[in-house]
C-alpha cells in the first residue's frame, strides 16, 4: 500500500478516526508521518492533519500543556515520574489528580498506619482488663487461691522487669 500523501513510498503508518459518524483512514510512508508530525497517537489529530495536506502546514500535534507556576513542572514530566515539584503542584494539577490517585490507592484520603507496637500494647492492655475481672469475681467467690494466682499474674503485667516467686 503506498502513501497517501508522496504516492512514492510504502506506507508503514495507518490512522483510522471517526468523526461525526464517517470513518477517515488515512496511510503515509515513515519520512510524510515525521514531516506531518505524527510521531505520537496520543497526541495526534487525524481530521487537522488532513485539512493540511499539500499545502505543507505544520499540524500542532499536542495541546499546550500545564505547568506549574511556581517549580516549572509540566504535566509529561508529572506523568513521567509520577512525583510533583512541589506543593504549588498540587493546586496546578489538582484536577486530575483524583482519579490516579483512586488507580494507585485504596482512597484518595490518608488514614495513616498504626504500628505494630500499639497493637501488642492494646491487646496487652485487654488481657489486663480480663485479669482484673476474673480477680474480682474470685475474690466474690472466695476462692483466694485463684485470687492469689490471678494477682501475681497482674503483677507481672504492671512490672515485667520484677519477678514474683
Amino acid at each position: 500500500m503506498k502513501c497517501d500523501v508522496c504516492d512514492a513510498k510504502t506506507a508503514t503508518v495507518f490512522l483510522t478516526q471517526i468523526v461525526k459518524g464517517d470513518m477517515q483512514k488515512i496511510n503515509l510512508c515513515e519520512a510524510c508521518a515525521k514531516e506531518k508530525g505524527v510521531t505520537d497517537p496520543t497526541g495526534f489529530q487525524l481530521a487537522d492533519m488532513l485539512l493540511g495536506f499539500g499545502q505543507g502546514a505544520r499540524v500542532e500535534t499536542q495541546p499546550r500543556e500545564k505547568s506549574c507556576s511556581s517549580c516549572g513542572m509540566t504535566q509529561s514530566t508529572f506523568r513521567k515520574t509520577g512525583r510533583l515539584g512541589c506543593a504549588a503542584c498540587y493546586g496546578t494539577f489538582g484536577d486530575g489528580m483524583e482519579g490516579l490517585l483512586k488507580a494507585m490507592h485504596k482512597g484518595t484520603r490518608h488514614i495513616g498506619k498504626v504500628p505494630a507496637a500499639i497493637h501488642r500494647l492494646q491487646a496487652q492492655e485487654d488481657q489486663l482488663v480480663q485479669l482484673r475481672a476474673a480477680l474480682d469475681a474470685a475474690v466474690a467467690s472466695e476462692a483466694y487461691e485463684d485470687a492469689a494466682r490471678l494477682k501475681a499474674e497482674i503483677a507481672s503485667f504492671e512490672n515485667p522487669t520484677r519477678v514474683r516467686v
